[in-house]
């Protein structure tokens, strides 16, 4: 009888994924073993939000409220916590796949992952995807996300390196491996409602597309790459169709608020309508020009917005009778109004990728 699956050539997939465990915990210890839990900002103001909810469910036996008067002067609640029956499959799948650790462990562990599946499929060794898992997951931004309470956007950016691993299977004729990946982690980004992350993760995926389909030119495989295109716009609809519900809801919402057509109009204004938003407001929290530098040097623009007394390095040089005015200045002086800590990749990780330019071929 043959064997299911060769234990001896998925064994040390299997030990990095322990590893991948491990670390998780480490990271977090001893708070996690503790059972404390970090003060995030957007939580914390989330759970005064959802107060409306819980109370309304109290008093109706259960019964869930489709709108929330705690959140802009009224809004659907189910925009802020979308809870819908058809979902309920795919987040025991979501649990499984984070093998059910505690949260923030839980967090840290499928970046690591989804990462390392990724590197997997570009037909890296499991120690050097194990490498690029832990280079990815430990940049920066993903813990300020943690810390802000921003779990929705973190979550969405976990997701997006096994679904680009999944689009590799399919153009490499891997249709049912890579079907099944991309449709799933499809799925699992648009049940986390951060649309905003799957948006600018379509740009990466008609590059990669383009790419491939420049290979299938000079080869003289036009027919190979379209169909593996069907194939990936077939699971991609599939991944998309798994969140029915939330994305119609979403839509129709979206039609009557202030990021799309909505009627609503300044007092004094009452005929005038407008469609989106202002451009200053949508860049109100964009990175700067200049400010891009803290990829390579971290403080570039000054580190997070907190006051310059809490520079140890900078206050052991200062003289201590200003220490009051040194706690009224920021030490972060870039384009936002503010930030909690510059989104950090490495010198180390950006001359690997310079480096990758000259050295790997192919057309990724």
């Amino acid at each position: 009888m043959k064997q299911f699956f060769d234990l001896k050539k998925i064994l040390p997939d299997l030990i990095v994924i322990a590893g991948f465990i491990l670390i998780s915990f480490v990271y977090f210890a001893p708070a996690v073993m503790d059972g404390r839990i970090i003060a995030q900002n957007d939580s914390l103001a989330a759970i005064g939000q959802g107060q409306e909810q819980r109370d309304y469910m109290e008093r109706h036996e259960g019964k869930r409220t489709r709108w929330n008067l705690s959140m802009f002067g009224g809004m659907p609640s189910y925009q802020m916590s979308p809870t819908y029956d058809s979902s309920k499959p795919q987040d025991a799948v979501k649990k499984a796949y984070s093998l059910f650790l505690p949260n923030y462990v839980g967090l840290v562990f499928i970046m690591l992952l989804g990462f390392y599946i990724l590197m997997r499929a570009l037909k890296a060794s499991p120690l050097l995807s194990a490498l690029g898992a832990v280079i990815w997951a430990f940049s920066s931004y993903f813990f300020i996300l943690i810390a802000a309470g921003h779990i929705w956007k973190f979550v969405t950016l976990a997701y997006i390196p096994p679904t680009i691993a999944g689009m590799i299977y399919i153009y490499r004729k891997k249709y049912l491996l890579g079907g099944l990946i991309f449709m799933l982690f499809v799925a699992f980004q648009i049940s986390s409602n951060h649309p905003q992350m799957t948006y600018y993760f379509l740009f990466v995926m008609l590059f990669i597309a383009i790419a491939f389909l420049a290979e299938a030119i000079q080869k003289k495989e036009l027919p190979g790459f379209l169909k593996s295109t069907a194939a990936l716009l077939a699971a991609g609809i599939i991944g998309a169709a798994a969140n029915g519900s939330s994305l119609y809801h979403t839509y129709e919402y979206s039609k009557e608020t202030m990021r799309g057509k909505s009627e609503l109009a300044h007092h004094g204004e009452e005929n005038k309508t407008g469609n989106g938003l202002e451009r200053d407001y949508i860049t109100t929290w964009s990175y700067g020009v200049g400010e891009t530098w803290t990829l390579l040097v971290p403080n570039t623009k000054g580190g997070a917005s907190v006051p310059l007394a809490e520079n140890e390095k900078a206050m052991s040089k200062a003289r201590p009778e200003y220490r009051q005015l040194y706690q009224q200045i920021g030490q972060y002086w870039g384009e936002q109004p503010g930030t909690s800590g510059p989104v950090y990749v490495g010198a180390f990780v950006l001359a690997l990728f310079v480096l990758g330019l000259f050295i790997v071929k192919g057309p990724l």
